[in-house]
């Protein structure tokens, strides 16, 4: 595929920027203000070399919304799920996640992956984020017919520049329409995030003028996973964090990310990813997810903080 749309874009929207990291090419630009609360990620991508590859997703603590431009997944498998295969499948959302999943792809992708906070995913979907926890989900089912007619624009419109204006105009007005987070959810997600699931689910709840029932009911369905979980999950990303950096213990690890010993950390990443701190640090990286296999292609790096 030739590169497209590299310096693209209108006026204020910012430059198209196109690197090549591995076995991908990336494509991406400065986000539209009016998205950058509930965003995570953006960014597209195609694989340099058409290569068949089969990759671990791990939990990220975000909603994604997958739009393929190209060829679909094989199949998207959540492990430890009964019935948790999608079959072949291509535009996708997924919601929040406490497991691992592996996803199988032919070659030949292209795509633009954007990961949401939770609850922008909850006003983006308008739906209870608990319905999607742990699922991959055809966008169809989630957004409307729409989303359909807006999948094949964008994979008709060869500039990325375009593409993202239009995805962008799309994003927006559903977030203009979309459900208005209860704020206490919203202070309850930020107290539990800011410090990585450190903080008692009983304190969040008196801080936020809840019983511990009804936050965990509200929390539940906007956020997507109970607090307990959601904690899980961000400790795990702590980890994984302070894994990247390099040059720490898992002694120290653990202690810094408030597990009880080096086995509990161990036994968290196998239960949440699937594979042990060390497996995790040896990966190679595909866009969001690690290889399991010499023929993954391999960007080097974790998606993109939009900045």
């Amino acid at each position: 595929m030739a590169v497209h749309g590299v310096h693209g874009g209108r006026a204020g929207a910012g430059a198209v920027e196109v690197a090549r990291l591995g076995g991908l090419w990336r494509v991406t630009r400065p986000w539209h203000p009016g998205l950058r609360p509930f965003l995570r990620s953006y960014v597209g991508y195609w694989e340099a070399v058409t290569t068949p590859y089969e990759a671990r997703l791990v939990p990220t603590g975000c909603a994604t919304l997958l739009i393929s431009l190209a060829e679909p997944f094989s199949q998207v498998r959540r492990l430890g799920v009964r019935g948790g295969g999608s079959g072949r499948i291509g535009s996708l959302v997924v919601g929040l996640e406490d497991r691992p999943a592996i996803c199988v792809h032919p070659g030949g992708q292209e795509a633009i992956r954007v990961e949401f906070t939770p609850l922008g995913a909850y006003r983006l979907f308008g739906m209870p984020m608990s319905e999607l926890t742990n699922l991959a989900i055809e966008i169809r089912d989630v957004l409307g017919p729409e989303a359909g007619t807006l999948v094949e624009r964008l994979a008709s419109t060869p500039d990325w520049a375009a593409r993202f204006d239009l995805l962008d105009a799309a994003l927006l007005a559903r977030l203009g329409y979309g459900p208005e987070p209860a704020p206490e959810v919203g202070h309850a997600w930020r107290l539990l995030s800011g410090s990585a699931g450190a903080v008692p689910i009983a304190r969040i709840a008196a801080e936020v003028g809840w019983s511990q029932g009804y936050l965990i009911r509200r929390f539940t369905q906007q956020i997507g996973l109970t607090p307990k979980a959601s904690a899980r999950v961000l400790r795990f990303r702590h980890a994984v964090a302070l894994l990247g950096r390099g040059a720490v213990s898992l002694t120290d690890l653990s202690t810094a990310c408030g597990f009880y010993d080096q086995s509990h950390l161990n036994r968290e990443f196998r239960a949440i990813a699937g594979t042990t701190p060390g497996q995790m640090v040896a990966s190679r990286r595909v866009e969001g997810a690690l290889a399991l296999s010499a023929s993954a292609n391999s960007s080097n790096t974790e998606p993109s903080a939009g900045r």
